[in-house]
């Protein structure tokens, strides 16, 4: 892949020595669909991981990624963190926290780290599909390699 497209995100990647591979995806303005993310790259949408950016009790932030299939389960991200309730983080506020848009946002790479969760159900694939750090690319790679990448663990995040 020439060097120009790359993403930050994948920049990351190389230097940490993380095998991982890249997809793209035709994306349409103001369609923010991650089971149709997923149908476009061809995973199963358990698979295909998004990242929501939360608030928590204390004023600071934490990060979930769950599948694109699925809703966070707010109680249960609270739990895993160690707070006592947490909220989304308003839209308006993620780019200048992350440097991400909607769509694009990377457990990988934010301008600073925040204690990063990923649901559990991500072991249970031999990779995962995150956003490469913007909307159209994602990359796949390992779940333990994200967790390591994000310095992110593993719980239960999901609504059942």
């Amino acid at each position: 892949m020439d060097n120009r497209t790359k993403t930050n995100v994948m920049r990351i990647i190389e230097t940490r020595g993380v095998n991982y591979r890249s997809m793209t995806y035709e994306v349409e303005e103001g369609q923010f669909d991650g089971n149709l993310v997923a149908r476009k790259i061809g995973m199963d949408p358990d698979s295909v991981f998004k990242t929501l950016v939360c608030v928590d009790d204390k004023g600071g932030h934490i990060v979930c990624c769950i599948p694109v299939s699925q809703e966070l389960d707010l109680k249960k991200a609270a739990r895993a963190s160690g707070h006592k309730r947490i909220e989304m983080l308003p839209l308006k506020e993620l780019l200048p926290l992350t440097g991400y848009v909607r769509g694009g946002c990377s457990p990988i790479g934010m301008k600073k780290p925040f204690p990063t969760y990923i649901d559990e159900t991500a072991q249970l694939f031999d990779e995962i599909a995150v956003s490469a750090g913007k909307r159209g690319e994602q990359v796949i790679l390992a779940a333990d390699d994200l967790c390591g990448l994000s310095d992110a663990k593993y719980a239960d995040l999901i609504v059942e």
